[in-house]
């Protein structure tokens, strides 16, 4: 009995590696397809799109580059990283307010930014395009800064929110006795604490700012602050008949993100079981 069972782990073992090899070949085979044919010409892409090229050059990726792809890398990196920086820091500022400070209506302001939830960004494109035409801040670097921070931050808050709950509660009373205000105990003490969370938080949304697409396109279109989703559609546009281009393009524009999923995927999954499973 011991040893069928033991001959059965060993097949369920074989399947499940076989099936993780597989998501794995499926998941990597486009990106290295799209990176091959970034090295080729229209000659070799047409000829067999599947083989190796007979020449591998960085031309394409070069010509990608000075024609365009450098500033929309650039406006992508700026966007990201303020958004980031602003929505976590907003977020766990709103987190350690509504969870370790006593103030009136408590519950009250945690569902309404969580009701920011339920708000589709699609269904605000209308009044959201008005409003920041009145305010001259359409087709700027600061509306893309504005939705990203604005969209994120409930989804951030109830993260940051369910890690800091279980927080213990001593910890701000030695930091009370110990002379430090809320706002040296929420940065010298609770922030620290919160670092698996934040990272995660971080990590969700660089992933989610560097590959939006509707925002970056209604509110920069025809401007000089597009993004990469964006300029690489302008790139195709303009360019759709020298396809390694278009490739070598696109690879530049993954290359950063891939890197980075890869570098804290553990990360992530850490910070999220520790917040959300508690």
């Amino acid at each position: 009995m011991v040893t069928r069972l033991s001959f059965l782990g060993v097949i369920a073992r074989v399947f499940m590696w076989a099936f993780l090899l597989a998501l794995a070949v499926v998941v990597l085979y486009p990106l290295l397809w799209m990176t091959l044919n970034g090295f080729k010409t229209n000659a070799e892409l047409f000829g067999d799109p599947f083989a190796l090229p007979l020449d591998w050059s960085f031309g394409n990726y070069v010509k990608a580059w000075n024609r365009g792809v450098s500033d929309y890398l650039t406006t992508s990196v700026l966007v990201t990283l303020t958004s980031t920086v602003a929505t976590v820091f907003i977020s766990a500022w709103a987190a350690y307010g509504l969870t370790r400070v006593d103030i009136p209506l408590n519950k009250t302001l945690t569902a309404v930014i969580l009701g920011g939830l339920m708000l589709a960004p699609t269904v605000a494109l209308v009044p959201l395009v008005k409003l920041f035409q009145a305010m001259g801040l359409y087709n700027t670097f600061w509306a893309l800064l504005i939705l990203y921070t604005a969209f994120r931050i409930p989804f951030t808050t109830f993260l940051i929110r369910a890690y800091m709950i279980d927080l213990p509660r001593e910890v701000d009373e030695a930091a009370e006795m110990d002379g430090a205000g809320r706002w040296t105990a929420f940065w010298r003490i609770i922030l620290p604490m919160c670092k698996p969370i934040l990272t995660s938080t971080v990590l969700l949304h660089i992933l989610f700012t560097w590959n939006e697409y509707l925002f970056a396109m209604i509110f920069t279109s025809g401007s000089g602050v597009q993004t990469l989703p964006v300029g690489l559609t302008s790139l195709m546009s303009k360019h759709g008949t020298e396809y390694p281009v278009v490739f070598a393009g696109m690879v530049i524009a993954a290359l950063p993100v891939v890197l980075l999923f890869f570098l804290g995927q553990r990360y992530i999954v850490k910070g999220l079981a520790d917040g959300i499973g508690k």
